[in-house]
């Protein structure tokens, strides 16, 4: 019976020992108490944002409208107005708005070429992505409406392809260098507003836009066809560049604040009644500004 009792207490003394390893256990293993509270939280890194709000160095490329031709003298470029990288206080850029006076000097560079067509961006990216801006900013597309006639504005296909060209260009050099893209203007409002002045029509007679603004006071069936031809045109090369833009992360569409944009004649060249006067470039740069530095697109 003793030798039983021996027995019993060794089994009983085995399972306790047994129980109590089960209950210290966890699931963190060995003696380790468990997780409990804000300790059993991981915290997560947060994510770089993809977009940067305040850029070091813009370049940019485009038409005559970058290059603030007719601004300040008749048919003469005027890259100190232009909206993106000019330097006159009157305009304050969008290169002056993100950068200073002094480094916009230094850290901005203008490829844009009054007359370029989107076929000609691409060959403009390229010398911009040399400078290794961290913004570029794009502004074309006008000129590819503005032809001789309907028949010979740049296909909505061939638009999209040389854009795509474009943006391809960059990103291939600069994977991470942002691209700001501004609308095509309203073409057919810049008409409607330079209309009413008799010198801005003769100085169109030199063949600034003849699609749209041939035959300034003509109001008949064809004038308006031609003119809304012109305008469908503008509409579409627009959503090709919102949507192009929108496959890379890096790329921020104006939302077609250009294009409604209500330029009136103060907003105007006094010299050809199209192009974009110095206070015209002025809220340019403050539609780019607002778009560049706006927490999301």
């Amino acid at each position: 019976m003793r030798r039983r009792s021996h027995r019993s207490t060794a089994v009983l003394a085995a399972l306790a020992a047994a129980v109590l390893g089960v209950a210290g256990c966890d699931a963190v293993g060995g003696d380790s108490p468990g997780p409990d509270g804000t300790e059993a939280k991981q915290v997560k890194p947060k994510p770089t944002p993809a977009w940067d709000r305040s850029p070091s160095s813009v370049a940019a490329v485009g038409d005559s409208i970058t290059r603030g031709f007719d601004a300040c003298a008749v048919l003469s470029d005027c890259p100190e107005a232009s909206w993106a990288t000019g330097s006159r206080e009157d305009v304050d850029s969008l290169a002056v708005r993100l950068l200073g006076k002094a480094q916009a000097a230094e850290r901005s560079w203008n490829y844009a070429e009054t007359g370029a067509l989107m076929a000609d961006v691409p060959g403009q990216m390229a010398q911009a992505v040399a400078r290794k801006p961290q913004l570029v900013t794009v502004m074309a597309g006008a000129n590819d409406a503005c032809r001789a006639s309907t028949s010979a504005m740049t296909s909505v296909d061939d638009f999209r392809t040389q854009f795509e060209d474009a943006m391809s260009t960059v990103r291939t050099a600069l994977p991470k260098a942002q691209v700001f893209v501004a609308s095509v203007p309203d073409l057919k409002r810049l008409w409607s507003e330079g209309r009413t002045n008799p010198l801005g029509k003769q100085v169109w007679k030199l063949g600034i836009c003849p699609s749209m603004l041939d035959d300034a006071d003509a109001l008949d069936a064809a004038a308006t066809e031609r003119r809304d031809t012109v305008q469908e045109r503008v509409e579409a090369y627009n959503e090709v560049l919102e949507e192009v833009c929108a496959k890379d992360r890096r790329c921020r569409f104006d939302g077609g604040a250009v294009y409604e944009f209500r330029f009136g004649t103060d907003q105007l060249s006094h010299w050809d009644w199209f192009h974009p006067s110095v206070n015209g470039q002025a809220r340019l740069a403050e539609i780019a500004y607002r778009a560049v530095t706006a927490k999301k697109a």
